[in-house]
């Protein structure tokens, strides 16, 4: 029988799941479609200054709006995507159905958040941009790079262990 905190991580663990995986099988060349998105990505961030580290720092010391245009902007595109995708009950191009579960909350979501902005902060970079910042030549940023992929071993390494 399973105890209530064997409950609770099984329950934290679908949430984390992605429940939208295709299940269609691919040629190996459909996907060269998701790197020149992320190479057309990583350009516009370029372009935007989304990976510039004054402009990061500019965001944090509260001296510019660049970068929360930005992601404000992102943001509402998100928001409405997502109503748009309900509302119409948006099918992908392959015609599967798109399914957005509801989350849950937790207070380690928070903590998370919290070191994810210190890190953000300390090193100028995050997920997105950290891959254009390589690509523009920043050397730095695979120091960045291998502290993500660490933190993210280190996390999954302790995640039971993990208050809720």
């Amino acid at each position: 029988m399973n105890s209530q905190s064997d409950l609770d991580f099984e329950k934290r663990s679908l949430d984390a799941m992605c429940v939208n995986e295709s299940h269609l099988e691919h040629q190996w060349y459909h996907n060269l479609k998701y790197l020149a998105a992320g190479s057309l990505v990583g350009i516009i961030f370029v372009k935007a200054e989304v990976v510039s580290w004054f402009r990061i720092q500019e965001m944090f010391r509260l001296q510019s709006f660049h970068m929360y245009g930005i992601i404000g902007s992102a943001v509402l595109t998100a928001m409405l995507s997502v109503w748009l995708i309900k509302k119409f009950n948006i099918k992908t191009i392959y015609g599967e159905k798109i399914e957005i579960h509801p989350k849950s909350f937790n207070k380690g979501q928070v903590i998370g958040g919290l070191i994810f902005g210190l890190g953000w902060a300390a090193t100028g970079a995050c997920p997105g941009p950290l891959f254009a910042q390589i690509g523009t030549g920043t050397v730095a940023a695979l120091i960045t790079l291998l502290s993500a992929v660490a933190g993210t071993w280190i996390y999954g390494y302790f995640r039971e262990k993990l208050p809720h």
